[in-house]
């Protein structure tokens, strides 16, 4: 039986946001701009997703957020500030301002938004607290909280429940050993506007097949990637992408690596299943 996405994506947005409104007192107008067609190829919303939690070995917990951009054709950028932040401010400065289009349904057909593209540590005594990520675009708010509620704890760094296993991830020439989507932090690394720049990523994975995504996660203007997907086809192995830059700043480029041992033909499946990933974040200064 086939999936229709539209109307899956209707009842899900509408679930989401009334959660959000009456978890938050907050209200928004966003649903004036929704119908029967909710994806559209612009001058929809972004909703930003709280994904979950998972403790860390020292007591600590991480929260992941992620994002569905509604729009099918339209990226958006939204600079940190009173339209995207996170609160309590010392969490703030993580999330991404640079929105990719929903992903195309024709490549992944279960890949329906951004997983899990930042992601913040709060202390062992965060209890009952709050992480709240407020965005705004196309002129409607919207606020997710973020909270350690039993029921929203992920599996990580791997799960038994299929089997998997995040891929180690090196951004260097060093060996792979980080893995898991509190992410690897590298740089900031100098290039020039116009210069293509060389990013590897250096991956360890039990079994051949990883994927890797690169995109903006963050600056101010656009990015280009010589290759914003690449599968390796070997366990242990390197692959190159080259970035350009079209101004001058500071940037933030993500990468997420993902071997899914099931769904060997279509490995952003994986992410569906909240398991098993890692994200590489590499900060740029770009230059005239």
């Amino acid at each position: 039986m086939g999936i229709n996405f539209k109307k899956a994506a209707l009842i899900l947005l509408t679930f989401w946001v009334s959660n959000i409104s009456s978890v938050s007192g907050q209200t928004s107008s966003s649903l004036d701009n929704f119908n029967t067609d909710p994806l559209r190829p612009r001058g929809q919303n972004v909703i930003p997703l709280y994904e979950g939690w998972f403790p860390n070995p020292d007591g600590t917990y991480t929260l992941c957020f992620g994002y569905f951009n509604m729009n099918t054709e339209q990226t958006l950028d939204v600079p940190m500030g009173e339209r995207n932040r996170v609160e309590p401010a010392m969490y703030d400065g993580l999330q991404p301002t640079h929105f990719d289009p929903l992903p195309n349904p024709e490549l992944t057909r279960f890949y329906r938004h951004h997983w899990c593209v930042f992601s913040v540590t709060v202390p062992a005594d965060f209890g009952n607290s709050d992480v709240t990520w407020t965005l705004e675009t196309q002129g409607n708010q919207l606020s997710v909280p973020g909270s350690l509620i039993p029921a929203y704890v992920m599996d990580e760094q791997a799960t038994s429940g299929r089997d998997a296993i995040a891929p180690y991830l090196s951004l260097n020439d060093d060996p792979p050993s980080f893995s898991g989507r509190r992410g690897l932090w590298e740089g900031p690394r100098i290039a020039r506007v116009g210069e293509p720049m060389p990013l590897i990523a250096r991956i360890r994975h039990p079994q051949a097949g990883t994927w890797l995504g690169w995109t903006q996660h963050q600056g101010p203007a656009a990015v280009q990637f010589s290759e914003s997907e690449i599968r390796l086809d070997t366990a242990d192995g390197a692959a190159t992408t080259m970035v350009t830059f079209s101004e001058p700043g500071s940037y933030v480029v993500r990468v997420q690596a993902i071997n899914d041992t099931e769904r060997r033909a279509n490995p952003t499946y994986g992410f569906e299943f909240y398991c098993c990933w890692t994200n590489g974040y590499v900060r740029v200064d770009v230059v005239e």
